[in-house]
């Protein structure tokens, strides 16, 4: 699975301070989806990004070939 918050980030010109402040979830948590090394996220977190984004769960989230492979 391939988190794409870099790419709707980078679409909209946002940093992950900008992320932060618009959405109130933490750096960390920003940074790790930012960089796809998120192993776990929260409900609350994907609602939020994909409000602030305007996205759907499948727009913030790609389900890559090795993990249909398998």
């Amino acid at each position: 699975m391939h988190c794409t918050l870099s790419t709707l980030m980078g679409k909209a010109r946002y940093t992950i301070q900008d992320v932060h402040d618009k959405t109130g979830l933490s750096r960390t948590t920003i940074a790790q989806l930012y960089h796809d090394k998120a192993t776990r996220v929260d409900y609350e977190t994907i609602e939020k990004l994909c409000r602030l984004f305007d996205c759907g769960i499948a727009d913030l989230f790609l389900l890559t070939e090795e993990e249909n492979a398998q």
